[in-house]
């Protein structure tokens, strides 16, 4: 039997991990925490194909260096010395063009109309989880403020995805979103999304693993990979562990591992923040604010709120600020919540690639691959992103829904 070890618990490595048992592999799954403990806990849960764009645009010309002086911004880099986070800003930056943007886009669009049936696929061959399926809201404080995300969505329709979009009233809103004060002065309402709470379902995948016979190692952490006739990797115990396969879905921690393999393309953590909170009135599905950049989802009973885009390093301390900065933006636009009780403070390090696009596929040592670099788009595109990966481990073919994502590309994302 095939035996292939997959490093990293998040929903990137947990699907990759289950394809390969449908393939008849034999697989262990090493995490140094905990199942979903990165970035895949905390977020918000989205399945949104026609959110999963690329994150640089053209706006941001405008919009960056105000960004660094306003400390209630969405976006927040550190100004301080730090060569390897200016020269990724650099580049990121470089492909905030609209030539760039369509080619990202167009890189991601077979993924998008893919990634709802990678979900079903899951469900329907054992694992005990669910999507649910709901319009996603959307408030803007005025027409005006809404032009550059209709923009966004008439992108993603030019490049063959399905939208459901409509202007709505305010009043039609809050039948789904009863939180939404006078504040919101445009409306709008996107169907043929869905979303889940991530951690529990991330965990149901992790139990379908083990319930099949594979094995989930918490706390070991991988500090090492090599492969000369077949592949090993190295625990900080200095234990080495040996496979015919190595996948390594380590998500902002991926260079650590990866660069050494040929991986040359650079990642940032591009953290974001949540937390939950109680409302008078509860949503029944997710509320976008595209102005301060909010993105929230049902959970548990409670109202997850989730957002920022903090360019530091992923294992940097919990930042107070940000959440105090994500209130502060907020709070106009939402009534009969209760600020003071938040619980589920949460930072989780998103890996960001220069051009959006994900770092799936084989690296320069032989049968060792990635599954990483997915940005904001790792739960929605993760399953995905493990069937085509666990496809090529199998086949050695590479579908042509992954191809873009070829984590050889090179240190600039292919410019």
């Amino acid at each position: 039997m095939t035996r292939t070890i997959v490093v990293g618990a998040g929903m990137t490595g947990l699907a990759t991990a289950w394809h390969l048992q449908e393939y008849g592999h034999e697989v262990e799954v090493l995490e140094r925490i905990d199942v979903a403990a990165g970035s895949s806990w905390g977020n918000a849960g989205w399945l949104a194909p026609g959110k999963t764009i690329p994150l640089a645009n053209s706006s941001l010309w405008a919009y960056g260096p105000t960004a660094l002086f306003d400390k209630h911004a969405a976006l927040d880099v550190p100004v301080r010395i730090d060569p390897k986070l200016w020269r990724f800003c650099a580049n990121f930056m470089a492909h905030a063009t609209g030539r760039a943007w369509d080619k990202t886009m167009a890189g991601l669009t077979q993924a998008d109309l893919a990634a709802l049936a990678a979900y079903d696929e899951l469900e329907a061959g054992g694992v005990n989880a669910s999507t649910t399926e709901g319009p996603f809201i959307i408030g803007f404080e005025n027409e005006g403020k809404a032009a550059g995300f209709l923009k966004e969505v008439e992108g993603a329709l030019r490049h063959g995805q399905d939208i459901p979009f409509e202007q709505i009233t305010l009043d039609d809103a809050r039948t789904d979103a009863p939180m939404l004060t006078d504040k919101v002065g445009a409306t709008y309402r996107m169907g043929g999304q869905r979303f889940i709470e991530p951690g529990p379902y991330c965990q149901a995948i992790a139990d379908s693993i083990v319930q099949r016979g594979g094995t989930i190692t918490t706390g070991a952490e991988v500090v090492e990979v090599t492969s000369a006739r077949t592949p090993a990797v190295k625990l900080a115990t200095g234990e080495w562990l040996h496979a015919d396969n190595v996948v390594l879905a380590t998500g902002a921690w991926l260079p650590k591992l990866a660069k050494v393999l040929g991986v040359t393309t650079l990642v940032q953590a591009g953290r974001g923040y949540s937390f939950s909170v109680e409302t008078e009135e509860p949503a029944t599905c997710p509320v976008y604010l595209p102005g301060p950049k909010i993105a929230c989802t049902p959970y548990q009973g409670r109202f997850r709120i989730a957002g920022t885009m903090e360019f530091r390093g992923p294992d940097e301390p919990f930042q107070p600020g940000r959440v105090a900065s994500m209130i502060h933006t907020t709070k106009p636009f939402f009534r009969g919540i209760d600020w003071d009780d938040r619980q589920d403070e949460w930072v989780g390090s998103r890996p960001v690639t220069p051009d959006g696009l994900p770092l799936v596929g084989a690296t320069k040592a032989p049968n060792v691959y990635t599954n990483g670099g997915h940005g904001m788009w790792g739960i929605i595109l993760g399953p995905l992103s493990g069937k085509m990966l666990a496809k090529q481990i199998e086949t050695g073919e590479v579908d042509e829904t992954i191809a873009p994502f070829d984590p050889l590309r090179g240190p600039f994302g292919g410019l």
